[in-house]
């Protein structure tokens, strides 16, 4: 019991702590920066949509003030058979260019995208979604990025903020992993993209995974090719926090689900002799991840098994507080107002998000069908995105 507490211990600590200071310390001594020049190749902006009638004008007037060659720029938006009368408010903005691709039937997020990429013309495919708004030179700091042979696909650095503009549980999150994104960059390759925006060489997309989570199994494809994912702090991203944990709790477990499916269909990845360092990376940042709600418990139950002695007694009784405070805080609007709640509620509903998408993965489920986040309807532009 005891070997198997450090154990878990250990590996929990290293998963969330000891990775990226690993990273950060091998970074000092030497780190693979990436070699911009200011290029304009010509670029695709696939959007997904799925019944974003109250976002879609918001994030197609943001998408045509961006700050890149009309010529060389095209914007195709992917509807997941919608039925909310968002593929009628993408058809008004036709005249500007605007091109509407739309799935038949209801197949995912990742199905629209692959009817959208045999449409697309451009070199360069950048992916976002209806909630995320992007800085006017997002799409030119993306694209420097590819002057770079090594690169294969780049991510934004995301902001996420509530509707008064002030950090959440869910942005502190988002943060640690944009921290452990820039120190992946820099020491070799971005393990996953982000969801809310990011490019990719379009020979990377000539095969298309349509029911495999793109922002992760991209940034495998780069590896498959040869080619590496990068981070660009300069590239932001906003989008506004979920309403709440309880619209949270479900996309979460989906997210998971569907990582879970990507890793297990790519294990051949985490080879040390092949793949060395992304070897590394996968494992730390991944595979480490998704084991981390069994850590947990492994902990959990060692400690009881050990509350005879100190300081497992003590161990015992703060995991028991931890989580409890985590799950009663959840409908408490009051408690949320407190950061170390709100970090005990997120971390306890992430991992038993994950707990739940094992046992989805177990079943057999598939989780293709997407429903995107609860987030709020508009959130404002930053200045100068106006026309």
């Amino acid at each position: 019991m005891i070997i198997l507490f450090w154990v878990s211990a250990l590996l929990i600590t290293y998963t969330y702590i000891g990775y990226p200071l690993v990273l950060w310390a091998l970074t000092r001594i030497r780190s693979q920066d990436v070699r911009k020049k200011r290029v304009y190749p010509s670029v695709s902006i696939i959007i997904a949509a799925r019944n974003e009638a109250d976002k879609i004008r918001q994030k197609i007037e943001n998408t045509l003030t961006i700050k890149y060659p009309p010529d060389q720029l095209e914007v195709i938006v992917a509807s997941d058979a919608s039925g909310d009368g968002t593929d009628d408010i993408i058809n008004e903005y036709a005249p500007h260019g605007v091109k509407l691709v739309r799935g038949r039937e209801r197949k995912g997020k990742e199905h629209v995208q692959g009817l959208a990429v045999a449409e697309a013309k451009g070199e360069i495919l950048i992916f976002t979604d209806a909630a995320s708004i992007l800085e006017r030179d997002t799409v030119e700091r993306l694209v420097e990025n590819f002057a770079d042979p090594t690169v294969g696909a780049v991510s934004t650095e995301d902001v996420l903020v509530d509707v008064r503009g002030n950090p959440t549980a869910e942005g502190l999150y988002v943060q640690y992993e944009m921290w452990v994104r820039r120190l992946e960059s820099r020491f070799y390759s971005l393990v996953g993209l982000s969801g809310s925006c990011f490019a990719i060489r379009r020979e990377l997309a000539i095969n298309w995974f349509p029911s495999l989570a793109s922002d992760f199994m991209m940034a495998l494809q780069a590896i498959r090719r040869g080619y590496r994912s990068v981070a660009d702090l300069s590239a932001r991203v906003k989008f506004p926090a979920v309403v709440s944990a309880h619209h949270e709790f479900p996309r979460k477990s989906r997210t998971f689900l569907r990582g879970i499916r990507v890793l297990m269909a790519n294990l051949d990845l985490l080879n040390p002799f092949r793949y060395s360092r992304f070897a590394f990376q996968l494992a730390s940042h991944k595979l480490l991840r998704f084991l981390a709600p069994f850590l947990i418990l492994s902990i959990l139950a060692t400690t009881a098994v050990l509350m005879g002695e100190q300081p497992f007694r003590a161990l015992f009784w703060v995991q028991i507080g931890f989580y409890g405070l985590g799950l009663a805080s959840g409908g408490v609007t009051a408690l949320q107002r407190n950061r170390v709640i709100q970090i005990a509620n997120y971390f306890t509903m992430v991992q038993w998000a994950m707990l739940v998408a094992w046992v989805k993965y177990a079943r057999g489920d598939q989780q293709i069908a997407w429903e995107p986040s609860k987030r709020p309807g508009n959130i404002a532009p930053d200045p100068g995105s106006a026309h």
